[in-house]
């Protein structure tokens, strides 16, 4: 449902031992997203970008702090629970691909489906259907070796999208990606927020991201530095 709030934080803390010291990766984050956004965590390298996004992924858990995902508080789910979060309701991409070299196209973005034991028939409609979204209907049988980076990035978006979770999460998916293909990989994404309405999260300093974005948060030091609104670049309205 358009509006509706899919993330809340509450002064979010993250603490890292390193040693005998330690390094507060979040420090007092606030933040809400609601359904349909398309925005992103901007900042340098250790800002707390990415941590931010594993923990509202349930990948890990605050230090301090809440962290309401979907009406699940992550800081009280057991790892079965946070599992069964992650498998059914976000979907995530990263810079490296992380497919499964020995398996087709088809055959990686049909994986998150098996786990959720959607029956066979529906399985070969959802995963057509995800690669058509991203337009490698034609390549379903080749492998990743087969492929060019742009469209294995392609295989892993169709694997993120192809249960329609209500949120993706996206660490720096275009860093290992040429301009042409960042372009390519960001519209396709753009698209899949306007016809899906699937909610996205970046995180990224890619200044190519950050021009498609409605809505940029800047972390420094584990801390929100800024939060404002953005017109995305004209192509963001543009099909893949």
């Amino acid at each position: 449902m358009a509006d509706e709030l899919l993330i809340r934080t509450e002064e979010l803390v993250k603490v890292f031992p390193m040693g005998r010291s330690e390094v507060r990766a979040l420090n007092r984050v606030s933040l809400d997203f609601r359904a349909g956004e398309f925005a992103g965590l901007v900042g340098p390298s250790g800002s707390g970008k990415t941590t931010f996004l594993n923990v509202v992924g349930s990948l890990d858990a605050p230090t301090s702090g809440s962290a309401e995902v979907l009406g699940r508080r992550i800081e009280g789910l057991s790892h079965r629970e946070a599992a069964d979060l992650r498998n059914r309701s976000i979907g995530f991409i990263f810079q490296t691909f992380n497919l499964l070299p020995v398996y087709t196209a088809y055959e990686n973005v049909e994986f998150p489906l098996l786990l959720l034991r959607v029956p066979a028939a529906q399985r070969r409609r959802m995963v057509m259907d995800a690669l058509e979204w991203v337009g490698l209907a034609d390549r379903s049988r080749s492998r990743p070796a087969q492929l060019s980076g742009g469209e294995s990035q392609r295989v892993a978006i169709a694997r993120a999208v192809v249960k329609r979770p209500p949120l993706l999460l996206a660490d720096e998916p275009t860093a290992n990606l040429d301009a042409e293909n960042s372009h390519h990989i960001l519209r396709t994404m753009a698209a899949l927020n306007r016809e899906l309405g699937t909610t996205f999260l970046f995180a990224t300093h890619d200044e190519k991201v950050i021009a498609y974005l409605h809505r940029k948060i800047t972390l420094v030091d584990g801390r929100v530095e800024r939060d404002e609104p953005l017109t995305p670049a004209a192509g963001r309205e543009t099909g893949p």
